[in-house]
């Protein structure tokens, strides 16, 4: 089946431990070191932990308060996203020296389509180690990469070798590594799913690739049918520049619970102001705000309301916010406010058409 299949090269540049090696750089006395970013204070939580903390245990979406118990020397460090977003664009100039199917993921990661590339190199392996060492020379930071024929197969890979390695998994090669991928390396299984696959006997690609397509979607739902192909190296999904960007927002954790309406009304002044700058900043409106409320026992709690035109005024974002703060009473006292905008009116942006141009062709150089 797999050899039916048009295929692509494509690299999967993955940052190394971004947050903490940007704060690393920028701060000599820190290498070297085990450092969160964020997570300080009582009610802290953790953006992301430098490789030395990982040692201990410390992740992103832990507590402060359990990182340092899992590493008393650990050092907090405040995030800094205007720095990241400068960083992420500097790495970004150097990807579309390459190519011009870059699909950002987020400020540290990105694929990028080379199948048909600006320096007319037949290996997508070379142009990996080529984009990885020009962000070591030009940034200053270590970046992994997966190498292979799809974006799912390309994310897998390049965690293999982290931090400062890359990996390449070529077309005859693909299968057998799927079949003895642990399943929990699979994209797009996280920790429930993979709990319900070991109930079932899967713990390999080769054990799920043994199900029917009619099992997993039996016993997954929707997403068996995703399982069922990706474990046989069919993964569609193009390369898409100019990604569309699906909903903004903006949230704060707050150092004491709320109980009070009047003190959420407050917080969620700011936070519209938040949004309204970073929808006014990337030039997008939209229709449906959404209320994002963490209560202290941490469960969560969503209200939405969709306007019949677009918005990116704070004074309608906070009014609509007010409406479904009130529109039903809280559950108990609350330890985070959200306000999100969705529906946004980026579906009318053009595309470039060389960019959105899909490159389909049967390779028979090398990989």
């Amino acid at each position: 089946m797999l050899n039916d299949l048009p295929i692509r090269k494509i690299i999967h540049v993955d940052m190394d431990a971004y947050y903490a090696s940007v704060a690393q750089m920028d701060n000599p006395e820190l290498k070297g070191k085990a450092i969160a970013v964020g997570g300080g204070g009582i009610r802290g939580v953790i953006s992301a932990a430098s490789y030395e903390a990982r040692k201990f245990g410390v992740k992103s979406a832990m507590s402060g308060r359990l990182a340092i118990k899992l590493c008393p020397h650990l050092i907090f460090v405040k995030t800094d996203f205007a720095r990241y977003t400068e960083i992420s664009q500097q790495i970004r100039k150097i990807f579309y020296d390459y190519t011009n199917l870059v699909e950002p993921l987020s400020l540290d990661e990105a694929y990028l389509d080379v199948t048909e590339n600006k320096l007319g190199l037949p290996s997508a392996t070379l142009l990996a180690q080529k984009i990885r060492t020009r962000i070591f020379e030009e940034v200053g930071l270590t970046a992994s990469a997966g190498i292979s024929i799809n974006k799912f197969i390309a994310k897998v890979a390049s965690d293999y070798n982290k931090p400062n390695g890359q990996k390449t998994v070529n077309p005859e090669d693909v299968l057998q590594f799927l079949e003895d991928l642990d399943i929990r390396k699979f994209y797009g299984v996280g920790k429930v799913t993979a709990e319900k696959m070991y109930q079932k006997g899967i713990f390999t690609g080769k054990d799920l690739k043994s199900k029917s397509i009619e099992y997993l979607d039996e016993h997954f739902g929707k997403s068996g049918r995703y399982y069922y192909h990706v474990v046989r190296g069919i993964h569609n999904s193009e390369v898409k520049p100019n990604r569309i960007r699906k909903s903004l927002a903006a949230e704060r954790t707050f150092s004491e619970n709320l109980s009070s309406e009047i003190f959420m009304l407050e917080k969620l002044e700011h936070i519209a102001e938040e949004v309204s700058k970073r929808l006014n900043k990337n030039k997008v409106t939209g229709k449906t705000i959404t209320l994002k409320i963490k209560y202290s026992d941490f469960t969560l709690q969503t209200r939405s309301k969709t306007l019949p035109y677009f918005v990116s005024e704070k004074a309608i974002i906070i009014e609509t916010a007010k409406d479904l703060l009130y529109q039903d009473t809280l559950n108990n006292s609350v330890r985070l406010l959200g306000i999100s905008l969705s529906n946004l009116n980026t579906d009318s942006k053009n595309i470039k058409k060389e960019d959105k141009k899909a490159v389909s062709v049967q390779l028979k150089f090398e990989f």
